[in-house]
């Protein structure tokens, strides 16, 4: 759905081809979306099936293929805001891999777990500076809207949470807790 949303969205401010779709999202939502390159031409071939977009021009620029561009229809708005509203109408539950290996973690040595959550412990302190830093390179751009910075600072927060919870994880199993 979240594909859908996006391209129509994205739509809804000015025609587009696919590569530029792709290019938005790697360039303004990469972060925070994982919207695979595939992904986005199926949803387009789909869109456009349904009626919600239609080919607006096509482009060719100098031995390339040509680019078909997409503009948004009226349904196509519709189906926007449809989605849109959804999207805010319930929280989305949220299920992680790790709650998976921590059901079973009494399967592996109690130091290969430890050096796991180090590991994890590692990557989430290095994401969180990472995301620090892009944050303040975005949000220096003129053309970045007011409110990826609350996106920024959602991902930051849940960042700052699964840190803080692996750091308790990982503090229990050292304690011995729970092995």
């Amino acid at each position: 759905m979240s594909t859908r949303l996006v391209i129509l969205g994205l739509l809804r401010d000015q025609p587009l081809h696919g590569y530029e779709i792709k290019q938005i999202i790697e360039e303004q939502m990469g972060d925070w979306t994982s919207i695979a390159f595939g992904s986005i031409y199926f949803a387009l071939g789909k869109l456009s099936e349904e009626g919600l977009i239609e080919m607006a021009a096509t482009e060719k620029k100098g031995n390339r293929p040509s680019r078909s561009v997409y503009q948004i229809t009226e349904p196509g708005r519709s189906e926007f805001i449809r989605l849109l509203k959804e999207v805010w109408s319930e929280p989305e539950r949220q299920y992680f891999a790790i709650d998976v290996g921590l059901a079973f973690m009494n399967a592996l040595p109690v130091a290969e777990v430890k050096g796991y959550l180090r590991k994890q412990v590692n990557q989430l302190e290095a994401n969180l500076k990472y995301l620090d830093s892009h944050q303040q390179e975005q949000m220096s751009q003129a053309d970045i809207p007011g409110s990826a910075a609350l996106i920024f600072e959602h991902s930051r927060a849940h960042l700052i949470a699964e840190l803080s919870w692996m750091k308790e994880v990982l503090e229990k199993i050292e304690q011995g807790k729970l092995f």
